[in-house]
């Protein structure tokens, strides 16, 4: 396994990050400092990093249906209910891949593989992410079209990728960035309020079949679909 992809499934860091972290003589293998970015690495081998000991985790990577009011967070000192409350122990370790702000619900992935993490979040590789929001007053082909054009916010440029109208009150809006309460903010700017905000997919991986509250451990070829294929709609089992 090459140095890099070995340094992410360590969780140390994305597999650009573990190059940088490479280049920079802060690891080693076996007693000897490696900046050479093809250095493969032995399941025998001794991998130190900044003076301590790595070793690769058990890939894992599950879908969670986080419910309304609780925290994308490990902890909160106000005593809020977190993501973490709805997992088992073995789960606790692991960081979630982007966040919904406590008032929002639906499909979120957690995983300790640094590389899935900077697949789905970095804005270059465009894993999209899509919602289904209610509004308080109706909307109009118009609206949806500004969404796509996008705007200028306190957080920076924002628009959509894609974004329909179901009813009146109720639309779909595609995005590949990802800046903080994003679909809230664009609305907000064009005069309405947010009522009901569902993540209901990310990439393929679609929120069907999955109950509130409840999470599902993704197989390795699930996991591999992220990095190979394009955005497609088959459901959770």
């Amino acid at each position: 396994m090459r140095l890099n992809r070995y340094l992410s499934q360590c969780g140390v860091a994305s597999r650009r990050g573990a190059e940088e972290i490479i280049l920079g003589g802060r690891v080693s293998i076996n007693g000897h400092i490696i900046k050479e970015l093809a250095t493969q690495v032995q399941p025998e081998d001794k991998v130190v990093v900044d003076g301590s000991p790595v070793r690769t985790e058990t890939p894992l990577v599950i879908a969670l249906n986080k419910p309304k009011g609780y925290l994308c967070s490990r902890g909160d000192t106000h005593e809020r209910m977190t993501i973490y409350d709805l997992l088992p122990g073995k789960f606790q370790n692991l960081h979630h891949v982007g966040r919904l702000d406590k008032e929002s619900e639906g499909l979120l992935l957690l995983t300790n593989r640094g590389d899935l993490s900077h697949r789905l979040i970095h804005p270059s590789q465009g894993a999209e992410k899509e919602y289904e929001v209610v509004v308080d007053q109706p909307l109009t082909t118009e609206v949806m079209a500004k969404l796509v054009k996008g705007m200028m916010t306190e957080e920076g440029f924002a628009r959509a990728e894609r974004a329909w109208m179901d009813t009146a009150y109720r639309a779909h809006i595609v995005l590949k960035m990802g800046l903080k309460r994003q679909i809230r903010m664009m609305l907000y700017y064009l005069g309405y309020e947010v009522e009901r905000l569902t993540r209901t997919r990310i990439g393929w991986l679609q929120l069907k079949g999955l109950p509130k509250g409840g999470w599902k451990e993704l197989t390795p070829t699930e996991v591999e679909r992220f990095f190979k294929e394009a955005p497609a709609k088959p459901a959770l089992a």
